[in-house]
């Protein structure tokens, strides 16, 4: 009787192990397919010279030597971290002044939490961008207005110095998924804090950098680390609104990549600054979180 419970319990077991693995097939697959095995031939061709159908031809590191004196790619990798560094602190704060308007209770604060996030799923679309290129084109209303206030001959597209202003504005306008996120944070935020807060006399200002943001911290860390490694892989604006210019102003990384392979067809060397692309972010991410414990408040 035992042993055929025991027969019983691992077939039943099995079962459940075999329907486990048929759901778990689709992202198993997709992941192989998708990420882990082009990532490996990525690292092999990143020690190749290699172009699009043609056979790779081992060098070793010369690809990662070559980055060390390629002007273009330090150059890019400077912009794409000027870029990272005024934009995602942007988005950010922008994302939560509009979470905390939209959190307060009114008739329409769905709708109003929709038509926010509506920028987060077509932002990055390339009719967007060619909307933004007019936007902010040298004949489009933000121009003509700048030169109605006395700034003749201004254009963005034309200067290096702010031809990476729009495409700022266009990253932070796609602020809808991290509002979300941080409109979800501050309905968990317990009113007492704020009644307790206000009874010891203090202000709106107080409150907010007293109570909010150390509660909200877990989250802000999360967005941050997300939108960084979202500014970090801007591609579509960069390419569409400015294709890297003025003189490599917005000549980002990714979009850096993309000319060396597939303009270029440097794919071996492409996939070498994909690689020190990936550590710069991994470094970063990882000082972020190292210090992370002396501004993250947990409240457990």
């Amino acid at each position: 009787m035992q042993a055929e419970k025991r027969s019983g319990k691992t077939g039943f077991l099995y079962k459940d192990n075999v329907v486990g693995y048929i759901f778990a097939a689709p992202f198993i697959i997709s992941f192989l397919c998708l990420t882990l095995i082009p990532m490996a031939l990525s690292l092999y061709y990143s020690f190749c010279n290699y172009k699009i159908a043609a056979v790779p031809e081992w060098i070793g590191v010369q690809n990662f030597a070559n980055l060390l004196r390629d002007s273009t790619f330090g150059h890019s990798l400077l912009v794409t971290i000027q870029y990272v560094i005024i934009g995602v602190p942007l988005k950010l704060v922008f994302a939560l002044f509009v979470a905390m308007l939209l959190t307060k209770p009114t008739r329409m604060q769905g709708f109003y939490r929709a038509v926010y996030y509506i920028p987060s799923l077509i932002g990055g679309s390339v009719a967007v961008a060619l909307v933004w290129k007019q936007l902010f084109g040298s004949r489009g209303p933000v121009v003509s207005l700048i030169k109605s206030l006395g700034a003749t001959g201004f254009n963005f597209f034309g200067s290096t110095t702010w031809a990476f202003v729009p495409l700022v504005l266009c990253n932070a306008w796609q602020f809808g998924s991290s509002m979300l996120i941080f409109a979800s944070g501050l309905k968990q935020i317990s009113k007492e804090y704020y009644e307790a807060a206000e009874i010891d006399g203090a202000g709106a200002v107080k409150r907010f950098f007293s109570i909010t943001l150390p509660i909200l911290s877990p989250i802000i860390l999360f967005n941050l680390i997300m939108q960084l490694i979202s500014g970090f892989m801007t591609f579509t604006q960069a390419q569409i609104i400015t294709d890297g210019g003025p003189n490599y102003a917005t000549n980002y990384i990714a979009l850096n990549i993309f000319k060396e392979g597939f303009a270029f067809q440097h794919m071996g060397y492409a996939c070498a600054q994909s690689w020190v692309m990936l550590l710069i972010m991994a470094a970063i991410t990882g000082i972020i979180f190292k210090t992370s414990s002396h501004w993250t408040f947990y409240e457990s």
